[in-house]
C-alpha cells in the first residue's frame, strides 16, 4: 500500500488530497475497511456529494469577478406552474444570449420561490453585458444582475474568488419535482484540471501540510480515519479596495 498525493485546480482554488492505494493499482483503497451503504438513501446521499463537489469545481473554473450573478422572474403573462414549461422558456432564453454573444459561457438553475411558490432562474454568466441579460429576458422582472464577489469568507477567513458558498446555494435549487439534471450549463464551459496522482513520501497533517502552489494560501484541512486527508489552497485574496470618497477633494 502505498500513499500518493493529487491536486485538482478550479479557478483560484487548489484542493490537494492524499489517499492509499494499493500497490498494483490505481484505485484508491482505504485503511479500513469500505462500509457498504446501508440504504438506498445512503448511496444517492453519497452521488449527491460527489456531484456537488463537481459542480462547486465546474463553477470556480469557469467565473471571476467580471461574470454577472442574475436572478430571473416570470410576470403574471408568462407565469408557468410546471417545471417542463420552465425548462424551455430558460431553453429559449440561453439560445437568444447565445445567439448575440457565442462565446459566453452561461450556468442556470430553476427554483421555486420559498413564500410564492412560483419558478424563477438563477444565472451566472461570463462574457454577456448586464444590458443584454436584461433586454433579452422579456419574461418579467430582473430581480438581480450583480458581479460576483472579489471577497468571500468562510468561517471568518478570506477565501478571495472561491465561489463554493454561492456554487452550493445554487446547486440546493434543484427539487426532485423538477426532475432531470441540477442545473444547465453552456457546452464552451471550461472544465477543471485535476493532475494524477504522485507518491508522496512524507507525513502530511494539519500543522505539516503540502507545500502551496506559488501564490496560494491554506484555508481548509480535513482527515477523516481512513486516511484520506484534504487541504484547501485558494490564491492570496487581493487587498481590498478602499471606498472612494463622493466628495471630490
Amino acid at each position: 500500500m502505498r500513499r500518493v498525493k493529487k491536486r485538482i485546480f478550479a479557478g483560484c482554488v487548489c484542493e490537494q488530497e492524499i489517499y492509499n492505494v494499493s500497490d498494483g493499482g490505481k484505485k484508491p483503497i482505504e485503511a479500513k475497511p469500505r462500509l457498504r451503504f446501508a440504504n438506498e438513501e445512503e448511496r444517492e446521499k453519497h452521488r449527491e456529494g460527489i456531484s456537488r463537489r463537481n459542480h462547486a469545481r465546474a463553477f470556480n473554473a469557469n467565473f471571476s469577478q467580471s461574470s454577472l450573478y442574475s436572478t430571473l422572474t416570470l410576470d403574471d403573462e408568462h407565469e408557468v406552474h410546471s417545471f417542463p414549461e420552465a425548462r424551455k422558456i430558460r431553453d429559449n432564453y440561453i439560445r437568444r444570449l447565445k445567439y448575440a454573444y457565442p462565446d459566453a459561457v452561461i450556468f442556470s438553475y430553476l427554483g421555486r420561490g420559498k413564500n410564492t411558490h412560483r419558478i424563477h432562474l438563477h444565472m451566472v454568466s461570463e462574457g454577456i453585458p448586464e444590458s443584454d441579460i436584461v433586454e433579452k429576458w422579456g419574461q418579467g422582472e430582473i430581480r438581480r444582475v450583480e458581479p460576483l464577489r472579489e471577497h468571500n469568507y468562510y468561517n471568518g477567513v478570506d477565501h478571495g474568488r472561491d465561489y463554493t458558498g454561492l456554487a452550493n446555494y445554487l446547486f440546493d435549487h434543484w427539487t426532485k419535482e423538477q426532475g432531470g439534471h441540477r442545473w444547465k450549463q453552456t457546452k464552451n464551459a471550461l472544465k477543471f484540471e485535476r493532475e494524477d496522482a504522485e507518491e508522496v513520501k512524507r507525513n502530511y497533517s494539519e500543522t505539516k501540510p503540502p507545500i502551496a502552489p506559488k501564490g496560494y494560501i491554506l484555508v481548509d484541512f480535513m482527515c477523516t480515519s481512513y486516511g484520506y486527508m484534504y487541504f484547501k489552497y485558494v490564491l492570496s485574496p487581493p487587498p481590498k479596495r478602499r471606498k472612494q470618497s463622493l466628495v471630490n477633494v
